[in-house]
């Protein structure tokens, strides 16, 4: 079977997380090739199917990530995860699904650009975090205090084309970090626990966060699985895999993110999550091809 493993061109080859997962593949009956998702000249249907992994710059360019999507439907082509999955994960709208459905998540609200001050001083928040609703990586990411005297300005030099998640500041980020628990095929494989740097409130290693691996609490296990549980009710259904982003606050568990695009997942610091993923891989590329989850029609 040949797989594309769509990657971007930041990270053309295999990302190091991935390379244990690379190398479980061929024995499995699958040969993976690196394939830049913007590349004009990738044979897409040359390929059995394309696993999306390090598309880490898709929300730059997403309407032209979006009309990929469609061009690999068009296709016939099996996209893991499936193409409605992640059209629905590519905006944090999805959050305001899952806290409908009862998932304990951060809140949110979503603002334009020209109403980003007036909705943070109307939302009775004293601190806020502010970022795209397309986006990832901490891409325009912003903590900011209603009543500061510089908000305006501060927001005028976020993108003006964009729509916005407004979301109450959480000080436990910072202070005992936010935990990811990753999942293959419904099943809990692994979890590390993230912290940001001093005078930091973003966890990302690219901004000086630190990564470790660890036990997460029962009731983080509970709340991942809670809303992975809750993604057949919205429409959301063949996710094989899943990174869950939670905080432990002094009101419970929140969930902060759901990463079922283009996710770190952390191999390196699971015991046999290599193998895990890609047997999990293997089992659904060999399974009947379902429109109504594989493809997203």
């Amino acid at each position: 079977m040949r797989l594309a493993v769509a990657t971007c061109r930041d990270f053309p080859q295999f990302h190091p997380d991935d390379a244990e997962l690379i190398h479980q593949l061929p024995p499995l009956g699958i040969t993976p090739t690196p394939s830049v998702w913007n590349d004009p000249h990738v044979p897409w249907n040359s390929f059995d199917a394309v696993l999306i992994r390090t598309v880490w710059d898709y929300y730059r360019h997403y309407g032209e990530f979006v009309a990929w999507l469609h061009r690999l439907e068009s296709l016939g082509m099996r996209v893991v995860n499936p193409l409605r999955v992640l059209l629905w994960n590519a905006d944090k709208r999805y959050l305001l699904d899952l806290e409908r459905a009862d998932v304990p998540v951060v809140p949110g609200r979503i603002s334009a650009h020209a109403d980003l001050a007036a909705q943070i001083r109307r939302s009775g928040l004293d601190e806020v975090v502010v970022k795209p609703t397309v986006s990832a990586g901490a891409w325009h990411t912003l903590r900011l205090r209603a009543d500061a005297s510089d908000l305006e300005s501060a927001l005028a030099a976020l993108p003006g084309n964009r729509e916005y998640l407004i979301q109450p500041y959480v000080p436990e980020v910072a202070g005992v970090g936010e935990w990811s628990l990753m999942f293959f095929d419904g099943s809990f494989s692994h979890a590390v626990r993230k912290r940001p740097a001093a005078g930091e409130f973003r966890v990302q290693e690219k901004l000086g966060g630190t990564v470790e691996a660890a036990e997460p609490p029962p009731a983080a296990t509970a709340v991942a699985q809670k809303a992975l549980a809750a993604l057949p009710d919205l429409g959301v259904r063949g996710v094989l895999y899943a990174r869950v982003d939670l905080v432990e606050t002094g009101a419970g568990v929140r969930l902060m993110e759901l990463e079922l695009i283009e996710p770190q997942l952390y191999l390196r610091f699971g015991p046999d999550a290599a193998r895990r993923f890609a047997r999990a891989l293997a089992k659904r590329l060999r399974s009947p091809s379902d429109s109504s989850s594989d493809i997203g029609l």
